[in-house]
């Protein structure tokens, strides 16, 4: 029978193995936006439990909330998709700066629809 600390230990090593290779190979560009990912998605995680746990009486502002959460994320990961070094051949038309012009004006007209959701 196998030692049973050598599963965590392998699982332990894949995850530092995984660290470095992204820390290594992934552009500080795309670290930024991974790092705004990540905080949009705790973000909704924390409005979802806080209306689970606590309340929801104003249930539009939770929508318009979680919905902007959740529409920014979305948003975002497209961005990081048409940035991606790796992804030119699917995006050949598509430069950087068109991109983040994209997400911006994507961005200022979801926040526009979550403004006016809330009345």
């Amino acid at each position: 029978m196998a030692p049973k600390s050598s599963a965590p230990t392998q699982q332990t090593t894949a995850i530092q193995t995984l660290w470095k290779a992204y820390n290594e190979q992934t552009s500080d560009r795309l670290k930024f936006i991974d790092a705004f990912l990540f905080f949009l998605m705790l973000s909704g995680i924390v409005q979802f439990l806080y209306c689970i746990l606590v309340t929801n009486f104003p249930f539009n502002a939770f929508l318009a909330g979680f919905s902007s959460t959740v529409g920014q994320f979305v948003l975002t990961a497209s961005l990081r998709s048409q940035v991606n070094p790796e992804n030119k051949n699917e995006f050949k038309e598509v430069s950087p700066e068109r991109a983040f012009a994209d997400f911006a004006l994507g961005s200022i007209v979801l926040h526009f629809f979550v403004y006016n959701f809330l009345g």
